[in-house]
């Protein structure tokens, strides 16, 4: 499963910082346990500890609740360390060996003539981008007398800016298609600018450029896409990249590699 080591190594980092913090708040905590008791509705609390003779522990009166909250945190911050250090080690162990792509590397370990012989238990990367790319698709279709622009993978884009995304993808090897139609389920076809197949899910994205921000209409109109992605479990940030232009601030290179990176490589 592609995606999964990030993940555990992310997991890993959380779980180191939660460690530290609480070894830190355990450094000098005071020795014991506390016991709560309910009694006539009022919460009372008692110090136990091996040295206290009275088997119930030491009543704390009102003026030691903060030393009854300190005993209370030194037992909670013991049992989340425990269940820290415990999952770090199972953690370790799993990312220390695990790779995304081990079950491919099997096949592609293979002598050529041997992988020709050979149905891989699951497709390849290469191969599931290979079938998507391949797939037909009929787009959403140009009027007649708008200005004709061209990618120079030599498709028709509709503006100025999409050709710089289309070009940008195309020179840094992003397979993508363009205007590919959507189904959304109680809606109808929707029709994203580029849609890209993620080797980390093995789920489609989506990238929609939004490039008249500052004409009121068309604002709005963008913005009812975007609920629209959303109605149907299509959130930004996750399966949803956005671009957006005005008169004033047009679509930089940056912008644009700043998203690839985070979401298509």
């Amino acid at each position: 499963m592609y995606g999964l080591k990030e993940m555990l190594l992310k997991e890993e980092a959380r779980l180191q910082k939660i460690a530290e913090k609480t070894r830190n708040q355990l450094k000098d905590v005071p020795a014991g346990t506390l016991r709560i008791s309910k009694s006539n509705n009022h919460i009372q609390y008692y110090h136990c500890s091996k040295k206290n003779p009275r088997k119930n522990g030491t009543y704390l009166p009102k003026a030691e609740e903060r030393f009854a909250r300190r005993l209370a945190q030194k037992e909670y911050d013991e049992k989340v360390l425990r269940l820290a250090e415990r999952r770090l080690r199972q953690i370790g162990h799993m990312a220390g060996e695990y790779q995304d792509d081990e079950i491919e590397k099997i096949f592609l370990g293979e002598h050529e003539a041997r992988r020709k012989l050979i149905c891989p238990a699951e497709a390849t990367w290469e191969q599931q981008l290979t079938r998507w790319m391949q797939e037909k698709y009929e787009g959403k279709g140009f009027q007649e007398g708008i200005a004709q622009i061209y990618s120079d993978r030599g498709e028709r884009v509709r503006s100025k800016s999409e050709k710089i995304l289309a070009d940008y993808f195309y020179h840094n090897n992003i397979p993508y298609k363009y205007e590919k139609p959507l189904h959304l389920k109680g809606y109808g076809v929707i029709y994203p600018d580029f849609t890209f197949l993620s080797k980390r899910t093995g789920s489609e994205i989506y990238w929609e450029h939004e490039g008249r921000m500052d004409d009121p209409e068309y604002a709005k109109t963008a913005i009812k896409k975007i609920e629209t992605y959303e109605e149907h479990g299509i959130y930004i940030g996750e399966r949803l990249i956005l671009t957006f232009e005005t008169e004033a601030a047009v679509l930089s290179k940056k912008s644009i590699e700043r998203n690839v990176r985070r979401y298509l490589t």
